[in-house]
């Protein structure tokens, strides 16, 4: 039903979102803050986007989402991979776990966009600048 673009805004974005944002720590002027689930729902909601973060990359790879053979697949699947760990995570309520995930979650997915969609990379991260900028005109 969805193009890759709709899949990532519907369902992959938003689950990364839950699960990022399920813990750590927010400094302001009252102080520091740590944020982790304190329920059974808010654990059950970050296991659910772990879920969909998960499944997100088996849906990658259907139909014509599937971009070509070799780095699409790897990176569809590292995406599987890391959704099954960061479930397995919320499952045990291991907060540090559920945190060190949601990093190397990150780290899937700013590698997926830095090769397939590098424009929506922040600003500072150098993966958006193409292999041969800085050449000069003459191809060295």
């Amino acid at each position: 039903m969805a193009d890759v673009q709709e899949l990532m805004y519907h369902v992959v974005e938003p689950a990364a979102q839950t699960y990022w944002k399920s813990v750590g720590w927010v400094l302001d002027a009252d102080g520091e803050h740590y944020i982790h689930p304190t329920s059974e729902e808010e654990w059950i909601a970050v296991e659910n986007a772990a879920f969909m973060v998960a499944e997100s990359g088996n849906l990658l790879l259907m139909g014509d989402r599937a971009l070509d053979d070799d780095g699409w697949v790897a990176m569809s699947q590292s995406l599987v991979d890391i959704g099954e760990r960061a479930l397995r995570a919320a499952e045990a309520m291991d907060e540090q776990a559920v945190f060190d995930l949601g990093a190397e979650m990150y780290f899937v997915c700013s590698n997926c966009h830095a090769r397939y969609s590098p424009e929506i990379l922040r600003p500072n991260d150098d993966r958006s600048v193409p292999v041969d900028e800085g050449a000069d005109d003459e191809g060295s």
